[in-house]
């Protein structure tokens, strides 16, 4: 039987094995330079480059947020009131400064709303913003309604106020700041204060001998003291000012920046780049406006306001009446039972009428 002979091809296996052989060479550990090279650039990025991204990131940070940022409340239209019940507003935009529109309901700041009296509802329907211009001059009393921080003249609680003052027969001008709801700008104390100037400029220009009396929610409260000072010092005032949940910023310090909602704020950027509101300074010393301030004043408070201490408002009703009178200055104050806290007093049933005695005293 023939036995199979196994020949050994020893030519290449040893082939094979040098080819292996290159390859683990290939793999070996890097030289030294290699690792110094990379040292080398991680030092100048740390050095130049991060320098310069902290001088540069935050105004591009800036630019983006004011460009794509969201706007609630969401699934709002502002520019059609209509859809929340306010069937006799216009709405419109106003141009406050330039580069500054504001939306207003003409029920604005911008104008971004004004809504006419209940009895002349149906009179309204239809109509454009140069009737409703016109309806001011009446003679019954307009409010300009300054809202609170956040958000947009389409929350609940500001159409709320509105409804109340509509139905009392008075015209309402409701307005968005800069940077709020649909208007344009980047929101400042001095430019929410400039944009409030506007409004009342514009109303008066249109409102003949009407009262025009300004409404400050929360925020709002800050924006119309300093309105009425801004007044004061070219010898005009407004013919009422109501303060609802004011706050004082000389007693009860803001502790968080009020416009941070504006900007995108990354988690943690802080600590690596300045913030973007730093300086974005807001003071709104109302104390002190109240010092100055000529005008008859009613004071609104629910007693659980979980964000402005009424025992604050106290003080600052003190102080109010020793700048004027007992007689020109009112604190009407809820009692905490009522669960009103800082957004709820719309819902009083007996709102209507201490705004409307107000009114007629003035």
């Amino acid at each position: 039987m023939a036995r199979k002979r196994v020949v050994k091809q020893e030519g290449s296996s040893s082939a094979k094995s040098r080819v292996q052989g290159s390859a683990r060479d290939l793999k070996g550990p890097k030289p030294s330079g290699w690792w110094l090279k990379r040292g080398v650039l991680a030092i100048i990025a740390v050095f130049f480059v991060v320098p310069c991204l902290q001088k540069q990131l935050p105004g591009l940070i800036q630019h983006f947020v004011y460009s794509y940022r969201i706007r609630v409340p969401l699934f709002v239209d502002l520019s059609r009131p209509a859809d929340l019940s306010l069937n006799h507003t216009i709405n419109t935009y106003l141009t406050s400064e330039e580069g500054i529109s504001l939306g207003v309901w003409c029920i604005v700041l911008n104008c971004s709303r004004h809504t006419v009296p209940d009895r002349r509802w149906k009179e309204a329907q239809g109509k454009d913003l140069d009737w409703y211009q016109n309806t001011l001059k009446d003679g019954s009393p307009v409010f300009i309604y300054l809202h609170g921080n956040t958000g947009s003249r389409a929350e609940t609680h500001r159409v709320g106020v509105a409804k109340v003052l509509s139905a009392l027969g008075y015209h309402v001008l409701v307005p968005d700041y800069r940077g709020f709801g649909d208007s344009t700008g980047e929101p400042t104390e001095a430019g929410l204060t400039t944009d409030a100037l506007y409004l009342y400029n514009w109303v008066k220009a249109r409102s003949g001998n009407s009262l025009v009396i300004i409404w400050g929610h929360s925020l709002g409260t800050g924006v119309g003291t300093n309105t009425a000072v801004k007044l004061i010092e070219r010898g005009e005032r407004f013919d009422g000012v109501i303060l609802e949940g004011a706050f004082n910023t000389a007693r009860n310090p803001i502790p968080v920046h009020p416009f941070s909602w504006y900007y995108w704020k990354y988690p943690g950027i802080g600590y690596f780049f300045q913030e973007p509101w730093a300086e974005n300074k807001v003071v709104f010393p109302t104390e002190e406006n109240l010092k100055k301030m000529k005008s008859p004043i009613l004071f609104l408070h629910a007693e659980d306001d979980h964000l402005a201490p009424i025992q604050s408002v106290r003080q600052m009703y003190e102080v109010a009446v020793s700048a004027q009178n007992a007689e020109r200055v009112k604190l009407a104050s809820f009692d905490g039972s009522l669960g009103y806290l800082h957004n709820g007093l719309y819902r009083d049933p007996h709102l209507s009428d201490i705004i409307n005695n107000f009114v007629l005293s003035l």
